[in-house]
């Protein structure tokens, strides 16, 4: 599918962002651009967000298609790659802002995990957050979202395509990991 001239510009600054690169053991070696690090199968950090609203429900959003990894699949969190000399609460907070346009709330974190695929391999920090604030959706990054009831969250991951890096942020906040 073509991608516009905005999407292809985005794409090009989000490949040059340089993101903090890792070890096995979480320790910062510098920065790196994304593309590199995926390249070379090396290590970035990531960051999580579960957002709730005031009911409980989960916000659950779908993936644009021009994404690099996990184009069109559902995400149980917003979040993204820790750019180089942030910490992963500045990315948190920077993540959530860009891509649902919720800003100024209390972060949680929830612990750390390391998710280890061919593509995508990254320290994770996972956080949670409660608004009911109005979602602005990025659209370079986001098509639709929805809060749903945790349980309804769950059935679905069965039945569509969930970001699997996403899917264990999840399962690491409910300890079921």
């Amino acid at each position: 599918m073509p991608i516009s001239a905005e999407e292809a510009a985005h794409r090009a600054a989000s490949d040059a962002e340089r993101i903090a690169w890792v070890d096995a053991q979480d320790c910062l070696l510098g920065g790196l651009p994304r593309a590199e690090l995926r390249e070379r199968g090396l290590i970035g950090r990531g960051t999580f967000i579960l957002l709730f609203n005031a009911a409980g429900e989960l916000c659950v959003h779908r993936r644009t298609l021009s994404k690099a990894i996990y184009p069109g699949y559902w995400d149980v969190a917003a979040g993204g790659m820790v750019g180089e000399g942030e910490s992963y609460a500045e990315s948190a907070a920077r993540e959530l802002q860009e891509e649902l346009g919720i800003a100024g709330v209390e972060l949680h974190e929830h612990g750390r995990f390391f998710f280890d695929q061919p593509d995508n391999r990254l320290w994770c920090a996972v956080f949670s957050a409660v608004s009911d604030a109005p979602l602005v959706l990025q659209p370079e990054e986001v098509l639709e979202a929805v809060f749903l009831p945790l349980p309804e969250v769950l059935r679905a991951t069965a039945e569509k395509p969930f970001c699997p890096d996403s899917l264990q942020a999840l399962h690491s906040y409910l300890g079921t990991t």
